[in-house]
């Protein structure tokens, strides 16, 4: 669950931000020479830059919010969650979640572009409104945090959620904005969660942010566990499983499903973060990146921007070096 405005920060006399940005909920491109990372925000904050250290702000990507969104959460204030950014047959394709705090009262949309650079002649952003909505009462699942995969065949799937019952996945039609039929739908990892509580109290259910990378044969299924946006007491921590097949089942490096509960943790809060999360995973100029947040435990656990180099190891599963573990 995403509430955290990209504050941005540190800034310089040269209108630029370094890598102690403070954002929520990092993803990012490449395009012809320039990275662009968004995030959580009022009207989705984004950035650009030329070498993923030094980030100039952009305009939001909706000046006002959009139009069908308090039909979806009544007096809803602009402030958007947890966008995804892809790039598809010449277009950009910009997924981000409207609303409630805890609850499912939520929405995905989708915004498109045909270029990030904001001083082109036909730069505009086009909303294109619903994607997926889950409804309390009638969905056991929360339409936020989404993520665009293709599978091998290039099929789209739309991977998305937080608490509840689980993170799940569906097809698209190759429009990307509409769910293809008939609708195949999954559950790629779930917690086990006692409803006898609170929806803002989950328990050891806790779990949100899928993102799915391929690589090596495998779909690498990250996901964070536990609680963000708490400060000091923010435990958010990324896991793994991984599987053959872009539906799962995915498994841990121990063998269990994701689906019952499994998932082996690749990274967690330490006495200098208090707890990490909502990451993405991209291939830049021959490299595997994480991008992710994580709680400054001396900066009143304000949510900065890390970026780290992501190896594998000979099993072939995801691994931060000692080196870059540090930089922590």
């Amino acid at each position: 669950m995403k509430r955290v405005a990209a504050l941005a920060f540190c800034c310089i006399t040269t209108g630029l931000w370094s890598q102690e940005l403070v954002v929520h909920d990092p993803v990012a491109i490449a395009r012809d020479g320039n990275y662009y990372l968004f995030s959580t925000g009022r009207g989705i904050s984004w950035y650009s830059s030329k070498d993923m250290k030094h980030w100039e702000k952009e305009e939001p990507v909706f000046k006002q919010a959009p139009s069908w969104a308090s039909t979806v959460v009544p007096g809803f204030n602009n402030h958007i969650w947890a966008p995804d950014i892809s790039y598809h047959n010449g277009m950009y394709y910009l997924y981000y979640s409207i609303s409630s705090f805890g609850k499912n009262t939520s929405a995905i949309g989708l915004v498109t572009n045909k270029t990030l650079d904001s001083k082109a002649a036909d730069f505009k952003w086009e909303d294109q409104g619903v994607v997926i909505q889950s409804i309390p009462n009638r969905d056991l699942w929360n339409a936020i945090d989404p993520n665009l995969v293709f599978d091998k065949q290039h099929r789209p799937w739309l991977a998305f959620g937080s608490f509840w019952q689980g993170l799940k996945l569906v097809q698209l039609n190759d429009d990307l904005k509409t769910i293809a039929h008939p609708e195949k739908w999954h559950t790629i990892a779930r917690r086990k969660r006692d409803f006898k509580l609170p929806d803002t109290e989950a328990g050891n259910a806790a779990l949100e942010a899928p993102f799915i990378y391929y690589k090596n044969g495998y779909y690498y299924l990250f996901l964070s566990w536990d609680y963000c946006c708490r400060g000091q007491e923010s435990n958010y921590k990324i896991v793994v499983g991984r599987s053959k097949s872009i539906t799962g089942p995915y498994f841990d490096k121990q063998g269990v499903s994701l689906f019952d509960g499994g998932g082996t943790v690749l990274l967690e809060g330490n006495e200098n973060w208090y707890g990490l999360g909502h990451n993405s995973v991209y291939a830049f100029n021959h490299k595997d990146y994480m991008f992710f947040h994580a709680y400054d435990a001396k900066d009143d656990g304000k949510p900065k921007l890390k970026i780290l180099t992501l190896d594998w190891d000979g099993a072939n599963w995801p691994n931060l070096s000692s080196k870059e573990l540090n930089k922590l």
